[in-house]
């Protein structure tokens, strides 16, 4: 069979075929009276070896000692071959992630994908504070691409990184929810936590919400704390259990006590707030710290009933905890007599306008325990 059928045949062309026979890799067996090359059977075999081999990455010098040198075995090179492809792959991955990323950002021009490019150099950086330069050394009034900030976000496990890429993600323009809503349901926890405090840093988003009332389910009570505060300061009732449960267990207690104060200003909510804070003080387990934490969590709360539980409290058998409850009824009785209502709770506009603060209380009066109100 003459090279140019053989080329029809196989699909390697004749400069190709002319390569092999230069190399030795297939030389043709005969030649024809005209001096054209002639392959035979075992020929055209040995073509098709050659081209098995290269379709698994061999460079034609390897197919050479493949197919002469009997102890060039191969296992070790097929070791090697894959390592080599899982790296090109890598690269590969990576190449287009970052195409993905320019694209997302709908550049303008080459300077917007040198910015998206320079951006993504930082973010790789090795260095935290240069990972924070690159995100908050942003052009005035550009945007970066949030899913490109969502995935870093998600891996950034620097506090101050994280804090700024966050602040970036809120205001990228993009969807940035959508782009971190899958770290939610990550097995990794760490990954949860940060992906649950990039959605709480854009409550007012589309889809936020429905995202921060399913992580009040996580298995991981941090994640079920962030989302709480968050769901919570929207107005979630689904919030209630896991703040009440924060002021308890003295994690964030503080920020806790305010959102539920938040939360009490709607009537249908407050009497059950009210309720769980009166059961967890009525707990015959609860220590000294827990129920100052909630008799302090009660002044969040609008209206007379909680008054009237403090007035209770300030008879408490538990000396730090009447203490407590004394000093803001004493509060609140002075400011209602000055407002000369009587009450003193709210404002016209349902503000708290009269209720004590813990300074003027005293958070801590005499021989009461210390508080860490909020250990995270």
């Amino acid at each position: 069979m003459l090279i140019g059928e053989v080329a029809r045949h196989s699909g390697v062309s004749a400069r190709m075929l002319r390569h092999y026979d230069a190399l030795g890799l297939v030389r043709p067996t005969g030649r024809t009276v005209g001096g054209y090359r002639e392959y035979s059977a075992d020929d055209i075999r040995r073509i098709f070896h050659v081209e098995s081999l290269r379709s698994l990455g061999l460079t034609l010098k390897q197919i050479g000692r493949a197919l002469e040198d009997p102890a060039f075995t191969p296992a070790g090179l097929v070791g090697d071959l894959i390592r080599w492809t899982e790296d090109r792959l890598a690269r590969d991955r990576e190449l287009l992630e970052r195409l993905r990323a320019i694209d997302a950002s709908a550049p303008g021009g080459w300077q917007d994908v040198l910015r998206v490019v320079e951006l993504m150099q930082g973010l790789g950086s090795a260095s935290a504070a240069r990972r924070q330069q690159a995100v908050l050394a942003r052009p005035e009034g550009g945007s970066l691409p949030a899913e490109l900030l969502a995935e870093a976000v998600l891996a950034e496990s620097d506090p101050n990184v994280a804090g700024a890429l966050r602040w970036a993600l809120a205001r990228s323009g993009g969807d940035g929810v959508a782009a971190v809503a899958a770290g939610l349901s990550s097995e990794d926890v760490g990954i949860r936590r940060r992906a649950v405090l990039a959605v709480a840093g854009m409550p007012e988003a589309p889809g936020a919400a429905e995202l921060l009332t399913e992580a009040l389910g996580d298995a991981d009570a941090t994640v079920r704390r962030h989302a709480a505060l968050a769901s919570g300061g929207r107005g979630a009732a689904e919030a209630v259990p896991t703040l009440v449960g924060m002021v308890i267990e003295g994690v964030n207690d503080v920020d806790a006590a305010e959102v539920l104060g938040k939360l009490s200003r709607d009537s249908s909510r407050g009497e059950r707030i009210l309720d769980a804070l009166v059961d967890a003080l009525a707990v015959p387990t609860a220590d000294s710290a827990t129920r100052i934490r909630l008799t302090q969590a009660l002044v969040e709360l609008p209206g007379t009933a909680p008054r009237e539980v403090l007035r209770r409290l300030a008879e408490d058998g538990d000396r730090a905890v009447a203490l407590v409850a004394s000093a803001f009824v004493a509060v609140l009785d002075k400011r209602s007599a000055e407002d000369g209502d009587g009450v003193g709770d709210e404002d016209e506009d349902g503000d708290p306008a009269s209720r004590p603060t813990r300074r003027e209380a005293g958070s801590r009066p005499r021989g009461a325990p210390p508080r860490r109100s909020r250990r995270r």
